[in-house]
């Protein structure tokens, strides 16, 4: 493929859509909603998709791969410590979760995450056709929208932020504060997955830029900005044509079996990640078997912790932190053949997911903060008799759709064992009602739709000029 392609859609984001394990191996479709989305409209418009490999390999040159257009932007060693483990992730992810992990600021990080911000932005513009679209993905690229509107005033430019946007407060201790807003200024529309995150960031457009915003609509130099919520959802169809299989509800049956099958089956499936709240969850079950109301036989979690981040110290910390609960519940609880906690710590595929959501009679989905939170959703779609009870905690996005779960404070351990022990002894009654209205929510707006509504958005912004240097 010819590096000066060019196209109307352009999609950039920090990772391609495809990855391989090493440099002569061969790509494959990466999984993920975000990917499953946007590639029909991608193939639809020829599009292209812009980002990293995923390795500190030379740069390759674009190439296709299923019928898409790739093209890699190269990072070196020092950038994904620098970009990508510091900035991005040790400086930006906790505090834009709530500062649950005491976010580190520091220069050169910032150099990098400028450099590489830069090099994405540069290669957007390269590749964009007059007039083109360009989807840039979350919190990697927050500088990419403004670079880009400075090198193609031509463009019309979406930004989405797929993680939480945070409150004032905490915001502003972000040195580079202003930087970071007028990058995502550069933008036509900025999404976000919360009404409440489109609101904060138009209270610090106000507070800590020249520009002034009411509502959803900020003024740019003459420009229109838009700032409006675009909950993300997940693949239905696909989720319920796995719950379907007979194979995969045969799994279900086999993981009930194993873990004895007539127990109460609660389930976690959660990245290793500090902001997910796994030790709390832990120790909230821990304080149910404690209280005497369940006992191994009766009861069982199956604790899912796909790793993360394995280099960065708090992600080391977080994983010998909850191994070490598991340790302590199994070993004060547990019996000879029988063990409260299951855990397993590795990376399942979708349909190996399903059959544990077939397999669990309570979902446990207690993150500290989340954007959204598609294991939810993707629980409930899997529930095709309307069975099962869903525990979510109030500080995810999707708490704003699924009001019918169970909602508990996950920083109240007491609280959650109390929910906890409210889904399990739930009259089926109940529970269908509640399980019958989270499923007809999540119909009602698929990942599809998400990826339409945000498109169209970016499809109705007015372009300042006919063209840009190139």
């Amino acid at each position: 493929m010819a590096e000066s392609i060019q196209s109307d859609l352009v999609v950039v984001a920090n990772r391609l859509p495809v990855h391989r394990s090493s440099p002569t191996a061969q790509w494959e479709t990466s999984p993920g909603g975000l990917v499953s989305a946007l590639m029909p409209i991608l193939r639809e418009h020829t599009g292209i998709w812009i980002g990293w490999a995923g390795t500190a390999e030379p740069a390759t040159e674009p190439f296709l791969h299923d019928g898409l257009s790739a093209v890699p932007v190269p990072i070196s060693t020092e950038e994904v410590r620098d970009y990508y483990e510091g900035f991005s992730n040790s400086t930006l992810w906790p505090l834009y979760h709530d500062a649950c992990q005491t976010p580190q600021f520091h220069r050169h990080w910032w150099r990098s995450y400028v450099a590489v911000n830069r090099r994405f932005a540069e290669m957007a513009a390269r590749h964009a056709a007059d007039h083109a679209r360009v989807l840039v993905q979350d919190y990697h690229l927050q500088l990419v929208p403004g670079m880009l509107r400075e090198m193609r005033p031509d463009l019309r430019i979406g930004f989405f932020l797929h993680i939480p946007f945070p409150p004032q407060e905490l915001f502003a201790q972000l040195p580079w504060r202003q930087r970071i807003l007028e990058g995502l200024l550069g933008a036509d529309v900025v999404g976000f997955q919360t009404k409440v995150g489109a609101q904060n960031f138009v209270r610090l457009v106000n507070r800590f830029t020249p520009h002034r915003g009411v509502g959803h609509a900020i003024t740019v130099d003459g420009r229109h900005v838009e700032a409006r919520e675009f909950p993300i959802s997940i693949d239905v169809d696909r989720i319920e044509s796995l719950a379907a299989d007979p194979a995969i509800a045969a799994k279900a049956r086999e993981i009930r079996e194993e873990v004895g099958g007539g127990r109460t089956v609660l389930l976690g499936v959660d990245r290793l990640d500090y902001t997910k709240g796994i030790d709390n969850r832990l120790r909230a079950f821990s304080e149910l078997l404690a209280s005497g109301r369940h006992d191994v036989d009766d009861i069982v979690l199956i604790q899912i912790s796909v790793p993360s981040r394995e280099s960065v110290d708090e992600y080391v910390e977080i994983r010998n932190r909850v191994e070490k609960l598991v340790g302590q519940i199994n070993g004060e609880f547990g019996e000879v053949g029988a063990s409260p906690v299951h855990y397993l710590r590795r990376n399942l595929p979708l349909d190996e997911l399903v059959a544990h959501y077939l397999a669990a009679d309570v979902m446990l989905v207690t993150p500290i903060r989340d954007g959204m939170n598609l294991v939810a959703k993707e629980y409930c779609a899997s529930r095709l008799d309307d069975s099962g009870a869903l525990v979510l905690s109030e500080f995810t996005g999707a708490a704003a759709e699924l009001d019918r779960a169970i909602l508990v404070n996950p920083h109240d351990v007491d609280g959650m064992a109390a929910a906890f022990e409210q889904a399990i002894v739930m009259p089926k009654a109940e529970r269908t009602r509640r399980m019958r209205s989270l499923r007809q929510r999540i119909r009602r707006r698929t990942v599809y739709d998400w990826a339409t509504d945000f498109l169209g958005a970016v499809d109705q912004a007015a372009p300042l000029a006919t063209g840009g240097p190139r």
